[in-house]
């Protein structure tokens, strides 16, 4: 996971767990609807992703962490979603939409990487789930849920409640080549998990002001990637005012700025790395914290289904 994970979702999760009964889940199945050919990648990234959960504070005392593919219940009530959305209607999600485009499906698009945003609206429902921490570019999928969730309970009575989004105090964190989104599939992302030497040649690469050739020119802080990152993570106002000042004055280089910004980034990133590292390698540790979650989670799914199938008349042994 990355920066754009933790700023539009992650850190909003870890103040969650003080206050809410939270469900965090990895989503292996939704990850193989485009890497169905490589289910070792799948496999691996489980670990990695609950990891990076871990290492950002996310509690298993206080969270319930969870496998996708270890509640059947989802893929069922996935399957009785997809009576309630049309075709077209899922196609026209502008975050598939762009996500089918990043990936270069064309006209070969997968079916099941085409419907994800039904079963993200299982995801969320079997665990009767109120409010869900997002990025600004899930809101289409939050909207979908609530659209779902409307027409099950006008056909067969009120058992969901539309869950709320909640965003992030930054909405969007951009790539670091200038891109209006962060994305793993766009190799323009810095990682929880990256090391001290990748995250140094990352940050020294940053798109900047492309109309500034030369450190005496005048540059633009609006928009300029560097700056944003500067806001988001640089704790020192002061140090950030006035590299602005002297930025759009011509009187600082690109490269003061970003190993300023690799300094705030990095103080930010170390004791990530240090937690990360407290949990790698411990797999006995981090199966019993999945099977832990997993377990937990089954129970609240199969409660639910009882309601879903009891509001649908298919309960039929009581």
């Amino acid at each position: 996971m990355h920066l754009g994970h933790f700023v539009g979702s992650l850190k909003n999760r870890v103040k969650l767990q003080d206050s809410y009964d939270q469900f965090v889940m990895i989503a292996d199945v939704q990850a193989l609807t485009d890497n169905f050919e490589n289910p070792e990648k799948v496999r691996k990234n489980v670990k990695e992703v609950l990891l990076d959960y871990l290492s950002i504070g996310i509690d298993p005392k206080r969270t319930t962490i969870l496998i996708q593919s270890m509640i059947p219940e989802i893929a069922e009530l996935t399957v009785f979603y997809l009576n309630l959305v049309t075709l077209e209607r899922v196609l026209r999600n502008p975050t598939v939409k762009d996500e089918i485009k990043q990936k270069g499906f064309g006209q070969n698009i997968p079916a099941g990487f085409a419907m994800y945003p039904v079963s993200q609206a299982a995801d969320i429902t079997i665990f009767n789930a109120n409010l869900v921490p997002v990025g600004e570019d899930q809101l289409p999928m939050i909207e979908q849920t609530r659209e779902i969730v409307r027409k099950f309970n006008s056909l067969y009575g009120e058992v969901f409640v539309e869950p709320e989004a909640l965003l992030g105090e930054v909405k969007r964190l951009p790539g670091i080549d200038g891109s209006i989104k962060m994305g793993k599939s766009l190799g323009n992302a810095i990682y929880l998990s990256d090391t001290e030497e990748e995250l140094k040649k990352k940050v020294m690469s940053m798109y900047t002001d492309p109309n500034r050739v030369h450190p005496t020119d005048p540059g633009k802080v609006d928009g300029n990637p560097v700056f944003t990152y500067h806001d988001v993570f640089n704790p020192d106002l002061a140090e950030v005012e006035d590299l602005k000042i002297r930025y759009r004055s011509g009187k600082v280089g690109d490269i003061e700025v970003k190993e300023k910004l690799f300094v705030a980034l990095n103080s930010f990133l170390a004791p990530i790395r240090e937690k990360r590292g407290e949990f790698e390698g411990k797999d006995e540790i981090l199966d019993q914290i999945l099977k832990d979650g997993t377990a937990k989670a089954g129970e609240v799914a199969k409660e639910t289904m009882k309601k879903v199938k009891r509001a649908m008349k298919i309960n039929y042994f009581g």
